[in-house]
């Protein structure tokens, strides 16, 4: 089966009526779904301003009638991994469709991100297994919250439709994690390790409707399934294709 094709939006170029109308755009022009980033200042994405990334998914699901949503990547220190699950959850039910909950272990201190985080006093984890851990930690609340047990958390809600999350990955470790405990994982076409990083995923035997999803920069041939990238992509196992938008989106 051929892959299925995602638009990402960032909001740092454009006001809420331009990302509206993009999200009906994609709505009516046949993306399986919409993703959003997750940073708190425009710069960090090239742009003049950063919408919070779960406000804004509820704003989508409100203008929008049958493509998904998705956060892509939702930083685990952003917000108290309860806080975030809580808000995917919320997304999930207010939109009655599927939410891809994609999820990241946070910027270093040495990243071009990390600027941003250290302005709003944010703590940032200068260990990787540690960032790791965090990131390994929203999954089993996760899957307690959400699954057979989630009767420890008897007023805490349960979306009709349990989001699907999708890790980004940026090591081996992280990979394997993905494919114990995620519903799929997310690599950066361009990403010099990304085989590894897949075939590290593949050896822990995910379920078989796990998702092996990539994103590249947004260009409207990678629409074509016999385009040569999505050829290679195919050949890797590629189930959805995220086309991501850095600049101002496109509408109707």
């Amino acid at each position: 089966m051929d892959a299925v094709v995602d638009y990402q939006l960032t909001s740092g170029h454009s006001d809420w009526p331009r990302l509206r109308d993009s999200a009906q755009w994609a709505d009516s022009s046949g993306f399986g779904a919409i993703w959003v980033v997750d940073h708190l200042a425009g710069s960090s994405m090239g742009g003049k301003q950063a919408y919070e990334a779960f406000t804004w998914l509820g704003a989508m699901a409100a203008v929008t009638d049958r493509i998904e949503l998705g956060s892509l990547v939702t930083n685990v220190w952003n917000r108290s991994i309860g806080t975030s699950i809580v808000a995917a959850a919320t997304v999930a039910e207010i939109s009655q469709r599927r939410f891809w909950f994609g999820v990241g272990a946070g910027t270093s201190p040495s990243s071009s991100f990390a600027w941003e985080q250290h302005a709003v006093n944010t703590p940032i984890e200068p260990s990787m297994e540690r960032r790791h851990d965090r990131g390994e930690e929203l999954l089993d609340l996760s899957s307690r919250m959400w699954g057979e047990t989630s009767g420890e958390f008897p007023t805490f809600m349960t979306p009709k439709q349990i989001p699907r999350r999708i890790v980004g990955v940026n090591s081996i470790r992280l990979s394997k994690i993905a494919g114990l405990k995620a519903d799929g994982i997310n690599v950066p076409w361009a990403h010099p390790r990304r085989d590894e990083f897949l075939a590290a995923c593949r050896e822990q035997s995910p379920a078989t409707d796990f998702e092996w999803t990539t994103y590249v920069p947004y260009d409207p041939g990678l629409r074509d399934e016999e385009h040569p990238t999505r050829q290679e992509m195919s050949s890797r196992g590629i189930t959805r294709v995220i086309l991501l938008e850095n600049g101002v989106p496109h509408v109707k």
